[in-house]
């Protein structure tokens, strides 16, 4: 399905109902927005694990702006386009205080949203992402876990990251992200589509330079925090550093010891378990 949303055409799919059915009338249920990873990518990667949700939630899966099946000139190719057009999709369909996973990032565009319309989310699940890089960790651990040639690839990616560098850093880093490789994985890539204008569009620029501490300040709404102990590209200390920038009593940051980036994919039973749980409290 697609809205027209100012300068692009936005995908967007739905896996669950609504309305629930109960012995004395229709019953609303919570929506749950799923906010896929890349950038550049589209959101398939996330239905084998998310569609399962929609046993309690409406699950709304998105492909961002210029990214899978949208549309969108480069020049709006930015964080607070990404965000601004998550509110204007609510409001072309009618929700009402979603709960906005984001996963990578997924999770800095749900920041974005958040920060810009603090009182429109009912909870946020950021999950392997980062308010700023850490660069400075990231290089290290991608020398750590796949040597100097790792870490070569890793500061090409955002010094270049011309298609050649792309696909090397794809072939060597991307392994080292997840230390419990997901037998999913190949079927996955299959299905995806891949923009890699997108992709180096905000490795070589935005990603580069933004800092959403001041932005997380001014979100409003209880938020958990996933990360992996193992994560290269956002690394413990990105999601240390969300929480310490949110208001007090907001955040709470649950770490996966045997996950790398994407906790989802390392540890999918506890990942469930966690983000059942929150869903419970809001709902």
């Amino acid at each position: 399905m697609y809205a027209e949303l100012a300068g692009a055409r936005i995908f967007f799919d739905t896996v669950g109902s609504q309305l629930g059915l109960g012995d004395e009338g229709m019953l609303p249920r919570p929506t749950l927005i799923a906010l896929h990873g890349g950038p550049g990518s589209d959101h398939s990667g996330l239905r084998p694990y998310f569609d399962r949700f929609a046993d309690t939630c409406q699950v709304l899966y998105v492909d961002h702006r210029g990214n899978g099946r949208s549309s969108g000139e480069a020049s709006s190719w930015t964080l607070q386009q990404w965000g601004a057009d998550l509110k204007a999709l609510c409001d072309l369909l009618g929700i009402e205080k979603p709960i906005v996973y984001g996963n990578s990032f997924g999770g800095m565009v749900a920041m974005s949203y958040a920060a810009q319309f603090p009182d429109h989310p009912a909870g946020l699940i950021l999950s392997s992402t980062a308010a700023r890089l850490r660069l400075d960790v990231s290089y290290a651990m991608m020398e750590a876990k796949g040597g100097p040639r790792a870490r070569q690839l890793a500061e090409r990616l955002f010094t270049e990251a011309d298609e050649a560098v792309m696909a090397e850093y794809r072939a060597v880093c991307l392994p080292l992200y997840n230390p419990c490789p997901d037998p999913q994985d190949g079927a996955i890539s299959m299905r995806a589509l891949l923009r890699g204008d997108v992709a180096r569009h905000f490795f070589l620029g935005e990603m580069r330079t933004m800092d959403g501490r001041e932005g997380l300040g001014r979100i409003a709404c209880p938020t958990l925090v996933l990360a992996g102990a193992h994560d290269p590209i956002t690394p413990l200390a990105c999601s240390e550093e969300i929480v310490a920038s949110l208001p007090p009593g907001l955040g709470r940051i649950e770490v996966f010891p045997d996950a790398g980036h994407g906790v989802h994919r390392d540890d999918p039973q506890q990942a469930e378990t966690a983000i059942r749980t929150f869903l419970a409290s809001i709902v």
